[in-house]
C-alpha cells in the first residue's frame, strides 16, 4: 500500500471527516483496496467482477400477475389492500446518488411540470394512500451526501406549506443516509481533484439495507408489525403500490420478488441469469465474456418487493464490486454495491410487468431529454392516479 494512504486518511479536514463519519464511512475497506492496488501497481487494472457461467432462464420462470377484472386478481387486491390497511406495507424510494444527471441538481426537486417536482409526486402518492387505506402508508428516502440536506430541507418546507390533515397523510416520511468513501488512484493512492480536494461518492444502491438497519426504521416497522417493503428509484414513476401484486407475494410466502420487463432497444443493465446454481440478477459486467446478454429478452426494472424481516435480518455479506470511473480525465477506482445481490442471497419470484402505456411499471427519466420524452405519459399516469399538483 502506499505508505501516504493511511496518513492522508488520518490528515482529512475535520469537516470531511465529520461528513464521511455521518455517512457510514469504512476506512479499513478503503484501506483494503488500496493495499491491493498498490499490490498490483504498473498492471493493467482489470478487476475480477464476472462470474465464470450464466445460462438465461427458460420463459416459465418470469411470472405475471392474473388478467385484471379476473376472480384470481380480484382476491389477490383484496388480499394486498388488507396488508394495507394493517400498516403491514412501507414504501422505499431510493433518492441518493451524486446529483449530476440533472444539470448538477438534486433529481428530486427537479420539476416534472410546473406544480410537480419528482418529491412532489411520490408525497402526493403517500397522500392518496393514506386516505385509500386509513392510515399513513411509510414512505422511506434513501439519501446520499449530496441530496440529504436539500431533501430534508424540501420536507420541511412542505411540511410547512400543508394543511393539518395533509401534515398527518406525511407523518411516516422519514430519510436515511447510504454510504459515503473515497476515489482512489489506480496505484492505491488517494484521489484528488484538480484543487487538490479528496472526491467523495456514494457506494451504490446496495447501501440501501445497511443503510436501513442504521436509521432504525425497518427495525420499528417490524416492531409494529410490518411485513413487507417496497423498493423503487426515484425517478421510476411507473413504480408504485399494486395492492394484487402485494397480494401475490403474500400468498407465495416470497422473501423478494423482482420486477422485470422486456428489453427495448439500447436497455443496458441488470438481467436474470443462473448462475452457481440460482437464478439471480447480475449486471452485464458481472456475466461471463463470451455470454451474450441480448440473448435474454428481460430486464431487471429495480424494483423491489421484499421481506421486512429479511432486509432487516440479511443472511449475507455485501460484495464490493471494484470499478473504474472517469472523473476530470483522470481513472479513478471505487468500490460499489449493488442491491440486486439480494437475489443472489433470498428466495425470489420474478414478475414480469408491463412498459408500455399507463399500466407501465417502468417508466425512468435518467436525464432531462428523458423527462422531455416522457412528460405527457407521466402527465397522464399522474391524472389516472388522481394526484393533485403540488407546490414547486
Amino acid at each position: 500500500m502506499p505508505p501516504d494512504l493511511a496518513t492522508d486518511l488520518r490528515s482529512l479536514p475535520s469537516d470531511l471527516r465529520s461528513t464521511l463519519d455521518r455517512h457510514h464511512f469504512a476506512a479499513e475497506r478503503l484501506l483494503d483496496l488500496g493495499q491491493r492496488l498498490a499490490r498490483n501497481a504498473g498492471a493493467a487494472h482489470a478487476p475480477d467482477n464476472r462470474v465464470r457461467e450464466a445460462k438465461a432462464p427458460a420463459a416459465e420462470e418470469l411470472r405475471e400477475l392474473p388478467e385484471p377484472g379476473t376472480p384470481e386478481h380480484d382476491e389477490l387486491a383484496a388480499r394486498g389492500r388488507a396488508l394495507l390497511e394493517r400498516g403491514e406495507v412501507a414504501f422505499c424510494v431510493m433518492a441518493g446518488g451524486m446529483a449530476t444527471r440533472m444539470g448538477g441538481v438534486v433529481k428530486a426537486l427537479v420539476s416534472i411540470w410546473p406544480g410537480m417536482r419528482f418529491l412532489d409526486f411520490r408525497l402526493a402518492e403517500a397522500r392518496s394512500w393514506a386516505l385509500r387505506y386509513g392510515r399513513p402508508v411509510p414512505l422511506w428516502l434513501m439519501t446520499s451526501d449530496a441530496t440529504d440536506a436539500p431533501l430534508r430541507e424540501a420536507l420541511a418546507e412542505v411540511r410547512r406549506q400543508e394543511h393539518p390533515e395533509q401534515v398527518a397523510a406525511l407523518a411516516e416520511v422519514h430519510t436515511f443516509r447510504q454510504a459515503l468513501s473515497l476515489r482512489l488512484r489506480p496505484d492505491g493512492s488517494l484521489y484528488r481533484d484538480h484543487e487538490g480536494n479528496p472526491s467523495t461518492y456514494a457506494t451504490g444502491h446496495g447501501d440501501l439495507v445497511d443503510g436501513l438497519r442504521a436509521s432504525g426504521l425497518c427495525a420499528r416497522f417490524l416492531e409494529a408489525g410490518g411485513k413487507y417493503v417496497w423498493i423503487a428509484n426515484l425517478d421510476n414513476l411507473g413504480a408504485t403500490i399494486d395492492e394484487a401484486m402485494i397480494g401475490y407475494v403474500d400468498r407465495e410466502n416470497a422473501k423478494l420478488a423482482v420486477e422485470v420487463c422486456d428489453k427495448e432497444a439500447g436497455d443496458r443493465g441488470g438481467i436474470p441469469v443462473h448462475t452457481a446454481g440460482k437464478l439471480q440478477v447480475l449486471e452485464e459486467f458481472r456475466l461471463p465474456a463470451d455470454f451474450d446478454a441480448s440473448s435474454v429478452r428481460s430486464f431487471n426494472t429495480n424494483t423491489f418487493l421484499v421481506s421486512a424481516e429479511a432486509l432487516q435480518n440479511a443472511p449475507f455479506t455485501w460484495t464490493y464490486f471494484e470499478v473504474s470511473k472517469q472523473v476530470e480525465g483522470e481513472t479513478v477506482i471505487q468500490s460499489e454495491r449493488l442491491l440486486q445481490e439480494m437475489t443472489a442471497h433470498l428466495d425470489t419470484i420474478y414478475l414480469r410487468v408491463p412498459r408500455v402505456g399507463l399500466v407501465s411499471r417502468f417508466l425512468p427519466v435518467k436525464d432531462v431529454p428523458e423527462l422531455g420524452a416522457r412528460r405527457p405519459v407521466l402527465q397522464e399516469l399522474a391524472r389516472s392516479r388522481g394526484l393533485e399538483p403540488a407546490r414547486s
